[in-house]
């Protein structure tokens, strides 16, 4: 397993393999493989993922939510990291789960206090994200640590876009190829930067920390067999099925 740069126009695209991590100074081993004979793995396991709650006013309403005055976040493990391509396993602790996509912003620096001005400076780039959630688990529990924290319930990928302006990006997420979210990140309640500094007032965060901005409106339920899919412009789409934990 190594990191690498996706470099190449659109069907000849390869990797450069990377030494090391991508934080700080890339350094390429000189070495390249097709992107096609690649397995794209989640493009960083984080330390922790903060996820952000009814952060599309659309999204608040169709649960019957008030928009919150301040930032809902709330955390996802590690262990629920999965990349493009790997399977959401359905657990059987629950009866409705749901698909959320969403724009993940990747920090690329160890920071703390990050004043608005200065966001864009600990921003390593930007992947699609599905924060997918037990729902009745959430209803059950009220707070959201269990429905969000299974494995396999972060998927990320395909892979980090480190040159964007992520302000106004198209969001579509389809199940089984029928469209169910369209949005655009500009409708977002709490933008990337507002977003980034009250999160690392709260914590630090380190090189590889995700933080997912929330989902638009049109969330539901996903079943065995569903292929879910994210697609943010500039980005990419982040593709997976979903499998019975049995």
């Amino acid at each position: 397993m190594s990191f690498g740069v996706v470099e190449g126009g659109p069907g000849e695209e390869f990797i450069s393999t990377v030494s090391g991590h991508p934080f700080g100074q890339v350094q390429f081993t000189g070495e390249r493989q097709p992107l096609s004979q690649v397995r794209l793995l989640a493009p960083m396991l984080p330390s922790k993922v903060v996820a952000i709650g009814r952060n599309y006013a659309d999204h608040a309403k169709e649960l019957g939510n008030e928009v919150p005055e301040e930032p809902l976040i709330f955390l996802k493990p590690s262990t629920s990291v999965i990349g493009d391509g790997e399977a959401i396993a359905y657990p059987a602790l629950s009866d409705r789960v749901d698909f959320e996509g969403e724009l993940a912003v990747v920090i690329g620096r160890l920071c703390r206090e990050v004043p608005v001005d200065r966001v864009k400076d600990v921003i390593f780039g930007y992947t699609c994200a599905n924060d997918v959630t037990a729902r009745d688990l959430q209803k059950k529990d009220v707070q959201f640590t269990r429905a969000k924290s299974f494995d396999t319930f972060c998927p990320l990928g395909p892979w980090i876009q480190t040159d964007l302006d992520p302000s106004d990006l198209a969001l579509t997420t389809t199940v089984n190829g029928e469209v169910r979210q369209s949005a655009r990140t500009s409708q977002l309640i709490n933008d990337i930067p507002a977003l980034v500094a009250y999160v690392s007032a709260v914590m630090t965060l380190i090189p590889g920390d995700v933080i997912l901005t929330g989902t638009p409106a049109g969330v539901g339920p996903l079943e065995v067999g569903d292929e879910v899919s994210v697609g943010i412009e500039g980005i990419g789409t982040l593709t997976n099925k979903v499998v019975s934990r049995d």
